[in-house]
C-alpha cells in the first residue's frame, strides 16, 4: 500500500480537527452539567488568566450552568502583564459571572526569598501551584467544583504544572486541540484580542508558549492528531515527508509526559489495588 505524503495527511489531520461547533458546544454545555450535578453541586470555579484557554472554559461554564453560577478567579502575580488581567476583566463583563481578585505575590514571594537562585521554571511551577491552593479553597467557599482549563495539546506534550493547572474535578476542554479551542472560542464570541494573541502562561515577563515549545501548536496539533487519534507510527510520518527530528521529539514529549496524565503510582502487595483491580468510575455509587 502507497503511504499517503506528508500534504495528503496534513489536509486529512485539518479536515478532522474541523469542529461540528453547535454539537461540540451542546455536548460540551451537557457534560459540565452532568458531572457538576451528579455530584451535588450548581456551581464552578475557575482560574481566569486573560488567554483563550480559560476564557472558553468560563463561556461554556456560563452556557452550561447561567452566569450567576459562575466563579471566576483572577490571580495576577507582580510581574504579570496587565493585558492579562483586562482580556480577564473583559470575560467577566461579557458573561456577568462573579469575579474575585486576588494577587498571589504576598502568597510566593516569601518562598522565593527562601531560594534566591531558584530559575524562572520552578518560580513559575510554584505560582501555577499556588494558583490551585486559592482555586481549591475557594471552590469550598464558593460551594462548587473546581474547572479545569487544559486543552489536550497541553497535555499531550506535559506543558503544563503537575498539581498545579492541570488541576481540576471537571474539565470541559481537554479533548480539544490548541487549533480546536481557538475555532470554538470564536464560534462562541470570545473577544478576538484574546484569540488572536501570541499563547502565554505569563508565568515571566516575554514568555510564549509557542517560544518554550520551539514549534508553532497548529503544527504540533496536525502532528499529534496522527499519532494519537489515528495512531501512525513514528517511523510512517517521516516516510511521508514529516521532519525526522520533529517526529522524534514530539514523540519523546509526549511518552515522557506519560506520568502527568495518570493518577500517581502504587505499589501492588494486594489482590485489589487502587487504579488497578480496585477500578470504578467516579460516580460510583450514585
Amino acid at each position: 500500500m502507497t503511504m499517503d505524503s506528508k500534504t495528503d495527511l496534513i489536509a486529512k489531520a485539518r479536515t478532522a480537527l474541523d469542529l461540528n461547533l453547535p454539537l461540540t458546544v451542546e455536548i460540551l454545555h451537557s457534560f459540565i452539567r452532568n458531572e457538576v450535578h451528579k455530584f451535588g453541586f450548581t456551581r464552578a470555579v475557575l482560574n481566569l488568566s486573560g488567554g483563550i484557554d480559560s476564557a472558553l472554559s468560563a463561556y461554556l461554564a456560563a452556557g452550561a450552568l447561567g452566569p450567576e453560577n459562575v466563579l471566576a478567579l483572577l490571580l495576577p502575580y507582580r510581574a504579570s502583564n496587565p493585558d492579562s488581567r483586562s482580556d480577564a476583566e473583559a470575560v467577566v463583563e461579557a458573561l456577568g459571572i462573579s469575579a474575585s481578585l486576588l494577587d498571589i505575590t504576598p502568597l510566593v514571594d516569601p518562598y522565593f526569598a527562601e531560594f534566591a537562585d531558584m530559575d524562572v521554571k520552578r518560580r513559575g511551577n510554584v505560582m501555577a501551584r499556588a494558583r490551585m491552593i486559592v482555586l481549591y479553597d475557594q471552590s469550598v467557599a464558593f460551594d462548587s467544583l473546581p474547572l479545569g482549563t487544559s486543552n489536550k495539546t497541553e497535555l499531550l506534550l506535559g506543558y503544563s504544572t503537575l498539581h498545579g493547572d492541570m488541576a481540576s474535578a471537571v474539565n470541559p476542554i481537554g479533548d480539544l486541540y490548541k487549533t480546536q479551542v481557538r475555532q470554538l472560542s470564536r464560534h462562541l464570541g470570545i473577544p478576538e484580542a484574546i484569540i488572536k494573541k501570541p499563547p502565554s502562561a505569563d508565568l515571566w515577563p516575554g514568555q510564549s508558549d509557542e517560544g518554550e515549545l520551539g514549534f508553532a501548536y497548529e503544527d504540533v496539533d496536525h502532528l499529534l492528531y496522527l499519532l494519537v487519534d489515528e495512531r501512525y507510527r513514528p517511523e510512517e510520518l517521516i516516510a511521508s515527508g514529516f521532519e525526522r527530528q520533529f517526529v522524534e521529539d514530539v514523540t519523546r514529549v509526549v511518552q515522557s509526559m506519560q506520568y502527568k496524565r495518570r493518577p500517581p503510582i502504587i505499589a501492588k502487595l494486594s489482590q485489589r489495588t487502587i487504579e488497578r483491580d480496585f477500578r470504578y468510575p467516579r460516580d460510583w455509587g450514585r
